[in-house]
């Protein structure tokens, strides 16, 4: 693809806005060299930071790629991922929120450690950095290596390389607050470049005619791209089995993803208070409804212009390839590379945030200051970045990344789902019982997909689910646990009842509107 000096004057602004924001913001956190203003912003995000900051760390390569690949190969219904999402968001604003903040909470391995022990908050600490590093930022660092390699013929390894390295700059300097200030932007960017390349790719399919007539022939040549609900003679029906793909194991994954994922809920515990992080996650719910215009509909199209790829995750970078004009490619490209960067500074940051906090000053140095902290989590950010750039490239021979994200990140959401609903809803759940949970957590969705090896892996997610729910419930009633029972893990009964009304009605119409969509693509 050959730029234009538009091109290349559009995505250096891009550039130099990122990085001048980036170098302002970290001269002001490295003044105040303390760790709650490094990995939390200092308790100082407003609503539209925690939501902007939250759809940029999610929305990375694995949408704009990935999922335009799952809606070349499968079509709308992927979208059940970015549109259930919402609710979900709501979710855990609603229940999850209020519990955290009132209980201090500011990473996940401590929230386990307080319910239930400091042998589980150990275990899943390391834990998560595996996941992070090895499943989390080597797809993202693949993805988007992949598209630079398919536009502009770059080497893999040499992409791969000049992401980690921009990341990097954003994360080690000045933590969440720079992440969180530049994550505006990136939005902006993300956003208006997939609308871009969506208009662009609609109106392509119309013969230029426009986008809304665009839309109608994609609908009318490829119907069955248009179906929430896959039947069974599908070869997609694998991976969203049906009804079962909107009520069933999905739920787990969501509530895992957007209630116990560090550099998720991260952004909203460094909101300003409960107020602010609530109305940010349902602002990042109004976003979300829009994510598959910007992903799905890109794929569809590549579809029915019969797009000569082989694998279905080429079908975005086709698209850029072939129909985006000359002095909108740099914009479009920035807007990639944005939501790439964003989301790899916002694992990096919530990795070393773990690695700092339960790690480190939990078992190594217990008394380490603030500075030290803050310097141990810069440090941590390149090696842990470092590591996943060197294996990236091993995800060459997998054909949707996107599924394999999910499939992966499959085998732990259940136990650990499971966790954090009994531990934080049911006071009797024992810490004895927790950490058979947390044995089991593999084994479980592994042997029955040994023994069942044609299940759907969200039917899997929701029956290791519940087989994981029944241990914890049956033991705990079983054998009870004195400690608990002394240590109260108690809620105030009013915890609840300050929801912002604000935030009770904006989600009241994210379910209507979702509705309506499920009722017309049903």
């Amino acid at each position: 693809m050959k730029f234009s000096f538009l091109d290349i004057l559009a995505f250096l602004i891009y550039c130099s806005v990122i990085i001048g924001v980036g170098i302002i913001i970290s001269r002001r956190v490295n003044k105040q060299k303390n760790s709650n203003s490094y990995f939390f912003a200092g308790n100082s995000l407003p609503w539209y930071l925690v939501g902007s900051s939250i759809i940029a760390a999610n929305i990375s390569a694995e949408q704009f790629i990935g999922m335009s690949g799952s809606g070349f190969a499968m079509g709308l219904t992927i979208a059940t991922y970015e549109w259930l999402a919402a609710i979900m968001l709501i979710i855990v604003a609603w229940w999850f929120l209020p519990v955290f903040i009132h209980k201090k909470i500011y990473t996940m391995p401590q929230f386990l450690e307080q319910r239930y022990n400091h042998r589980i908050r150990t275990v899943l600490a390391i834990f998560w950095l595996f996941l992070f590093v090895f499943v989390n930022l080597t797809s993202i660092l693949y993805l988007g290596a992949l598209a630079l390699k398919t536009i502009f013929g770059i080497k893999l390894g040499y992409a791969i390389a000049g992401l980690a390295f921009f990341s990097i700059f954003l994360t080690a300097g000045g933590g969440l607050k720079t992440i969180a200030n530049t994550d505006v932007i990136q939005v902006v960017f993300l956003v208006l470049g997939g609308l871009t390349t969506t208009w662009l790719a609609l109106n392509i399919v119309s013969d230029g005619h426009g986008p809304l007539n665009g839309f109608s022939m994609l609908m009318e040549k490829a119907p069955e791209k248009f179906h929430m609900i896959l039947s069974k003679t599908d070869p997609n029906y694998k991976y969203m089995p049906g009804i079962r793909s909107i009520l069933g194991g999905i739920w787990i994954a969501g509530i895992y993803y957007f209630g116990a994922n560090q550099y998720i809920i991260q952004k909203a515990l460094g909101a300003k208070n409960l107020k602010e992080a609530q109305r940010g996650m349902v602002f990042a719910g109004y976003l979300k409804l829009i994510i598959p215009v910007l992903v799905v509909l890109p794929g569809i199209a590549a579809f029915v212009l019969k797009a000569d790829i082989v694998r279905p995750d080429e079908a975005y970078p086709w698209l850029l390839d072939r129909f985006v004009p000359s002095g909108i490619k740099g914009f479009v490209f920035a807007a990639l590379i944005a939501a790439i960067v964003s989301s790899l500074a916002a694992i990096i940051n919530s990795a070393a945030t773990i690695f700092s906090l339960d790690i480190y000053k939990v078992h190594f140095k217990p008394l380490a200051s603030e500075e030290n902290l803050v310097k141990t989590g810069r440090i941590s950010s390149i090696i842990i970045v470092a590591l996943a750039a060197s294996i990236a490239s091993f995800l060459s021979g997998i054909e949707q990344v996107f599924q394999f994200i999910q499939e992966y990140t499959g085998l732990v959401s259940p136990g650990i789902t499971a966790l954090f609903l009994l531990g934080i809803f049911w006071k009797k759940t024992t810490a004895g019982a927790a950490w058979v949970a947390v044995l089991i957590t593999l084994p479980v969705p592994l042997l029955l997909k040994w023994i069942y090896p044609s299940m759907p892996f969200l039917d899997n997610m929701a029956v290791s689910f519940l087989i994981i729910c029944a241990q914890m419930i049956i033991m705990s009633l079983v054998k009870k646990d004195k400690q608990l029972q002394t240590t109260k893990w108690e809620l105030p009964a009013g915890i609840y009842h300050n929801t912002d009304r604000l935030f009770i009605w904006f989600s009241i119409s994210i379910v209507i509107i979702l509705s309506l969509l499920y009722i017309i693509f049903w």
